[in-house]
């Protein structure tokens, strides 16, 4: 595989900020090859600073990738785009999340734009990127493409993210009804993807954070074979390690006809700085 280089690191350090709540969480990831593809395209990463400068300024960092290409180019894209957009945002200067968070999408887009026009191996290859950061006491998302990020609030499940497909765009603007995209031919078109355009638009979007809030980020091999109820049921019923295994139990159950990647944070609670 080619040497990953983030040549977006900056020395400079993200701005001084006073640490007003640490979010405590659990933390469970589990990926699948999936009964069907002959190699694993998605790309999982989480990053949990210890200083408290940095968790008061950039705060707890996960993100999941399905890379796309075929064999090598996917999931090199996908884990290229993990490792640039966590070190852009990291250590972008802005004070404000959203800023850094749109620094670190643009930056994974032109990185793996660039590998793959530069790299015949690589032409074509991209990827979707689903972040989730939990900031003192908001949760901010970065989105592009068809993986998801659910939240799990007192019982009641809701998708964070819009999928960026043909089939959904076309539901949100009217043009198709729910029950006609279930086996529509367009239903697996993704309209918006790292590294397929120049010029990337990333969905940006905060919400307070409550404790016992439990988040899900995840691949389209889940949403491909388990229902949103069957979501529901695994995450209320489950500690985040258990439920990352029933979540891919059941993906594979159902057919496993993708790689099929979760990602499971629950917010046990706050730790407030001593005064």
């Amino acid at each position: 595989m080619d040497e990953i280089t983030a040549e977006y690191t900056t020395e400079q350090i993200s701005p001084s900020t006073e640490l007003r709540k640490k979010p405590l969480v659990t933390v469970a990831a589990k990926t699948d090859l999936g009964r069907v593809r002959e190699n694993n395209e998605d790309k999982f990463e989480f990053y949990m600073p210890e200083d408290d400068a940095t968790v008061a300024s950039r705060g707890l960092v996960f993100i999941v990738c399905d890379g796309m290409g075929g064999h090598a180019a996917g999931q090199f894209a996908s884990e290229l785009a993990c490792k640039t957009f966590i070190d852009v945002y990291l250590h972008h200067p802005a004070s404000e999340p959203e800023v850094a968070l749109t620094a670190g999408v643009v930056a994974a887009n032109r990185f793996v734009t660039d590998v793959s026009r530069s790299n015949p191996a690589r032409k074509g290859m991209g990827t979707t990127l689903s972040s989730l950061v939990l900031l003192q006491d908001t949760a901010y998302v970065a989105h592009v493409g068809d993986s998801r990020i659910y939240r799990l609030r007192e019982g009641e499940l809701l998708q964070l993210t819009h999928d960026h497909t043909w089939v959904d765009e076309a539901i949100r603007n009217g043009v198709l009804k729910p029950e006609e995209a279930e086996n529509h031919p367009y239903k697996h078109v993704i309209t918006r993807a790292i590294g397929v355009e120049g010029d990337i638009a990333p969905d940006i979007e905060k919400s307070e954070l409550n404790i016992g809030d439990t988040f899900l980020l995840c691949s389209d091999g889940v949403m491909n074979h388990v229902s949103d109820d069957q979501i529901a049921e695994f995450l209320k019923n489950h500690t985040p390690p258990e439920a990352a295994w029933r979540l891919v139990g059941a993906a594979l159950q159902g057919g496993g006809s993708d790689n099929t990647t979760v990602m499971v944070v629950r917010v046990d609670g706050f730790e407030e700085p001593a005064q």
